[in-house]
């Protein structure tokens, strides 16, 4: 297994579309935390309350988001589009073993960019907002849950692009699953409606994210629901890698 992860490891760091993508991350990340800080703080009448500027400098995670997404969809369908998965698979026959390499090495690159991203994002943030206090754990919890929610998001994307293996297919579902239908949940009538919009996809998972519960689900069991999406279309893409010739 381990030439399978420092197989991986060499890939994902010699491509370009990959470095690119992780600095597209802590690009919007900072970027959008600057942006709305500065917003939130022309337009209010006193101090910003701690909670609220660590919350305004991670709205840039939606956006984000969908990059990690866009990531995770790359690394395995890059290998459909040139043929590569070919070598991949005559260098590793057993599939499955190939497919974890990729969520292992995918995994922890993620938690650490990510990481590093939103802690710079949060520090940018409360820079320019200036709150009269800040709770160190909720700092440290906003983090970690920024962190882990934008590497589900990734595995959500390497799960469709296993599943489909077309990089454009794979990335308008990522879209659709996450930032297109979401909201369109809010618009679902009665309380089974207000249930599936509870449930849906990032509608569950950025609960980690914000620290906050809706009316079905806490910020951890929301990010379970979510990883119960992203654990769906990955075993549902190893499945069909299993059936499918390269």
């Amino acid at each position: 297994m381990t030439h399978i992860l420092r197989s991986e490891w060499t890939k994902i760091r010699s491509v370009r579309s990959t470095v690119w993508t992780l600095a597209a991350t802590a690009v919007l990340m900072l970027g959008l935390s600057a942006l709305l800080s500065a917003s939130v703080k022309s337009q209010a009448d006193g101090p910003i309350p701690g909670g609220e500027a660590i919350a305004t400098s991670l709205m840039g995670s939606m956006f984000a988001s969908l990059s990690m997404a866009a990531l995770g969809v790359l690394v395995i369908s890059s290998e459909y589009r040139t043929g590569s998965i070919r070598t991949s698979l005559m260098a590793v026959p057993t599939r499955m073993r190939l497919l974890i390499g990729k969520i292992v090495v995918f995994t922890i690159v993620s938690l650490v960019v990510c990481a590093v991203a939103a802690a710079g994002s949060i520090g940018v943030g409360l820079a320019i907002s200036q709150p009269p206090s800040v709770d160190l754990g909720q700092l440290v919890w906003s983090t970690m849950g920024c962190s882990a929610y934008l590497t589900a998001c990734g595995l959500f994307g390497l799960g469709l692009g296993t599943l489909i293996r077309h990089t454009p297919g794979a990335l308008v579902s990522a879209i659709a699953l996450m930032l297109v239908l979401p909201p369109l949940t809010y618009q679902l009538p009665g309380e089974w409606g207000k249930a599936v919009n509870a449930y849906f996809t990032t509608n569950a998972g950025q609960l980690i994210v914000t620290g906050r519960a809706n009316d079905f689900l806490g910020p951890v069991s929301g990010f379970g629901v979510y990883l119960a999406w992203v654990a769906v279309a990955m075993v549902a893409g190893a499945v069909l890698l299993q059936r499918r010739d390269a």
